[in-house]
């Protein structure tokens, strides 16, 4: 992984794909208790295409670097550092791709700098008062207090708690044990990484202002692809499909026997959206 120095803090990110492409560079971002690994597999199948791609890992809890002390973990924070992300490696031109509350916090970039990217590609993901969804919405707001946190995340270090109801099992129809054993590694064992993880879902459960940065999507104007894992049991279809509708130049597509994690699911189902909606210019 590289580091990048940003005015609101350092985060880590990993390059997939030729310096030297002629397709539209793309912006993965991830969400709660994951990080860039999530996007690794279609990462790797767009290089395959030439295509380079940036996936860092925001400090949404299992990122590897604590923050400094004293920095804002809200969604608008977090997305400010999306915002700087873009600015600093010139990616305005980028397909921006985000899921789960990622997707969230691309509305929230978006709703200040409608034209930060060239166009976006949302898999299911927080839009509106789903925010988040249940049933992590009681999760959310039991993990936020820190000794509940310390309780339980060193137990996700076995598959079968991982792979349960209460975490990726919900959310990716076939988990692979080693990917997600990595993916929580930080959580799960480094106290400080739990503390910022805690703050995160504090603010989350406190911020009620997603509604208001989905609406404000309609002065998106770029080409928008709502990429929607139909057997998702946290986003159903009807929210991506009112998601869809709210910017001028979106569509709803839909992902068959895909939930949350369509980029786990159905990998090349992201690599076929980006490249779609990156053929329109």
């Amino acid at each position: 992984m590289q580091l990048a120095e940003l005015p609101s803090g350092r985060i880590e990110y990993d390059v997939y794909g030729p310096d030297d492409s002629t397709h539209p560079p793309v912006l993965f971002v991830h969400g709660v208790l994951v990080n860039g690994l999530l996007w690794r597999d279609v990462a790797e199948r767009l290089a395959a295409l030439g295509y380079r791609s940036y996936v860092p890992t925001f400090p949404l809890g299992a990122h590897r670097i604590p923050v400094e002390a004293g920095s804002e973990l809200s969604p608008p924070a977090i997305a400010q550092l999306i915002r700087e992300f873009v600015h600093a490696f010139e990616l305005d031109d980028a397909t921006l791709v985000g899921n789960d509350t990622g997707g969230g916090l691309c509305q929230f970039a978006l709703g200040v700098e409608p034209d930060l990217v060239g166009r976006v590609v949302l898999t299911n993901c927080d839009a509106f008062d789903v925010f988040p969804p249940q049933p992590f919405r009681f999760a959310f707001k039991l993990l936020k207090r820190p000794a509940v946190l310390n309780l339980a995340m060193p137990g996700f270090g076995t598959a079968a708690l991982r792979h349960s109801w209460l975490g990726f099992g919900l959310l990716a129809t076939r988990p692979d044990a080693r990917l997600t054993d990595e993916m929580t590694r930080s959580v799960r064992t480094d106290p400080a990484i739990r503390a910022d993880a805690a703050a995160v879902l504090a603010a989350i459960d406190e911020l009620g202002d997603m509604t208001m940065a989905t609406k404000r999507m309609s002065t998106v104007q770029v080409p928008v692809t709502v990429l929607w894992g139909m057997a998702d049991r946290c986003f159903g279809a009807p929210l991506g499909k009112r998601l869809a509708s709210t910017f001028p130049n979106g569509q709803f597509v839909e992902v068959p026997r895909s939930r949350t994690f369509v980029s786990l699911d159905a990998p090349q189902a992201v690599v076929d959206a980006v490249v779609a909606i990156g053929d329109q210019g």
